[in-house]
């Protein structure tokens, strides 16, 4: 006995998860973890319907995985599975709190152990050729003027739509070229460099404080719907051109690191999905040493002239 408690392999005392409902935990966590997230209101609405299935008026000691699989299979009949997984997420982790810091005898994870197949929904959308040119053709007809310097200055850094409507002038520093990002999507904030173009957008704006683009996100959206309405262009989400800016800089000869520096992607992997940008300079740099031996050989052959073939080789 003394061995299994070492290992944690005592069973547990299920007397209290007999006293708590799902929904308790569901209402615990909603008051007390999801404030402190980024993305608060959402999660807030997303765990109010949760509440309202009747999962949540079981106790955690009948909870079984069959419990979660039935509401994955009812809510797979309304919304997509990746939808879905983005839903449980906050659920998943509420068991995780409840065992790690709220001292339930919770031993396992149900939601981590629910299967939901998903399908990759990654875009690899870039911008087309003369695409650009038509949004800005289209955005310099708005009444706003920021519209076009914000999708100018999303393609210059990468930059999420958050993060520049959020963008202040304390945060920028011209002389040294530089932006600190102090909110970002994963918590962690950075500092990028400024290019040319990214400064050339920001120059004319100068300002001692506030906000640099003082625009709600509901209008810009609406904004952004008419440019690409006027652009006759319905296919282009405005995410795609941080996808564009990211692919650019990786076409520009910058490092994998270099580039988390500025997109701010603190797992690797998750470049791999702008590696089509890299194989296009791979393939570039293959051309290149190519043609220097394509080069040589014609050289060589028109010195010492081309080897007579039969007509069985030719």
């Amino acid at each position: 006995m003394e061995v299994k408690a070492d290992r944690n392999d005592l069973p547990v005392d299920i007397r209290q998860l007999k006293t708590v409902l799902l929904g308790d935990l569901v209402r615990r966590y909603r008051e007390e973890v999801t404030p402190s997230k980024e993305g608060c209101a959402v999660e807030r609405v997303v765990l109010d319907k949760f509440l309202r299935d009747p999962i949540c008026s079981l106790k955690l000691s009948e909870l079984r995985t069959e419990d979660f699989a039935r509401y994955r299979d009812q809510r797979l009949k309304v919304i997509k599975a990746t939808t879905l997984k983005r839903q449980l997420n906050p659920i998943r982790h509420l068991f995780e709190v409840a065992r790690s810091e709220w001292g339930l005898p919770i031993r396992e994870n149900l939601v981590a152990k629910l299967g939901l197949q998903t399908k990759s929904d990654r875009r690899e959308r870039r911008l087309r050729p003369g695409e650009m040119e038509r949004l800005e053709g289209a955005a310099r007809v708005c009444r706003n003027p920021l519209i076009q310097r914000i999708i100018l200055f999303a393609v210059a850094t990468g930059m999420r739509r958050g993060e520049i409507l959020a963008m202040r002038w304390d945060d920028v520093n011209i002389d040294q070229r530089s932006l600190v990002i102090p909110k970002t999507k994963n918590g962690h904030p950075r500092t990028i460099p400024l290019s040319r173009d990214a400064l050339a957008v920001l120059t004319p704006l100068a300002s001692s404080n506030g906000r640099i683009f003082p625009m709600s996100a509901n209008g810009f959206r609406l904004a952004w719907e008419r440019v690409k309405a006027r652009a006759g262009i319905d296919d282009l989400r405005f995410h795609d051109l941080r996808h564009e800016a990211i692919s650019a800089f990786f076409e520009k000869g910058l490092s994998a690191p270099e580039v988390a520096l500025i997109s701010g992607h603190r797992d690797m992997t998750m470049l791999f999905r702008y590696s089509h940008a890299t194989r296009q300079n791979i393939l570039k740099q293959f051309d290149a040493s190519e043609e220097r031996v394509i080069a040589f050989l014609e050289v060589n052959e028109s010195c010492h002239g081309k080897p007579k073939q039969n007509e069985q080789q030719r």
